[in-house]
């Protein structure tokens, strides 16, 4: 079972390049984050030609979330994460997908730091935590998948001396990452591959993608039960370098059968 992650920037405007990826790496399970288009402009017609079942919640401008599922249809378990009922951003989504939970995500950016954005981000982030605190011990096998917006270490982000000030490596930001991953969670990218630079995204400007000055911030998260199940873990880096692509490059695990 392979089981991907990828903020694509824009589903319909980066759509091409997706259907692209999808016909290419035939992941199982996909997490797509910042859609960028409300419920109604989501193209469900062209993912299901694919070959992909679907569910989605949208926003207009920003934001957004989706689970993909090939050859079948994704059993939708939650689309808000609890601890807010006034929260009204579209970032999360979760389903069960042939037994295992798939937490589908994408955790605020938080800049400018100090301010609203950051407090919210920290909010959020203890939010998640008090729901994967009752997942990571769960029976039932589970990945929190999507776009953490978080660096948790400087091997994770080129040149990091440049980024102390910023929401996504803030001490902050990676202490609750931190405190995340100590519930019992995997990293599976760094599990799989300890002391590897390995870059997730890569800004438009200064020819970073070129540069390879990137950041690794797309994580996939294995709970107790999934852990053992971890064959393989990677990024398709090369669809950063395609035409018009996401800044994003899709993040993959493999698990082994049950």
């Amino acid at each position: 079972m392979k089981i991907a992650t990828f903020n694509v920037n824009g589903i319909n405007s980066r759509l091409p390049n997706l259907l692209r990826w999808l016909e290419q790496s035939k992941p199982d399970v996909v997490c797509l984050q910042e859609l960028k288009a409300p419920q109604e402009k989501f193209p469900e017609g062209p993912i299901r030609d694919a070959g992909y079942g679907v569910i989605w919640h949208g926003q207009k401008s920003f934001n957004g979330v989706a689970i993909l599922t090939r050859g079948c249809e994704p059993e939708e378990s939650r689309r808000i994460l609890p601890g807010d009922d006034e929260d009204l951003q579209s970032r999360y989504i979760e389903a069960i997908v042939q037994g295992v939970v798939v937490g589908c995500l994408y955790l605020p950016n938080g800049n400018p730091a100090p301010g609203p954005k950051f407090d919210y981000k920290l909010k959020w982030f203890d939010r998640l935590m008090a729901h994967a605190a009752g997942l990571v011990d769960s029976p039932q096998p589970t990945v929190l998948a999507g776009d953490y917006n978080v660096m948790p270490a400087e091997i994770d982000v080129y040149k990091p001396e440049r980024w102390v000030n910023d929401a996504l490596f803030r001490p902050e930001s990676r202490a609750a990452f931190h405190k995340l991953i100590e519930q019992g969670w995997t990293d599976s990218i760094r599990t799989r591959h300890p002391d590897a630079r390995i870059y997730t995204y890569w800004d438009y400007f200064r020819n970073a993608y070129g540069r390879d000055a990137g950041l690794r911030i797309d994580h996939l998260l294995l709970n107790r039960a999934l852990a053992p199940r971890l064959a393989d873990a990677g990024v398709d880096r090369d669809v950063r370098g395609w035409d018009k692509p996401s800044d994003h490059a899709p993040t993959w695990i493999t698990l082994a059968p049950a």
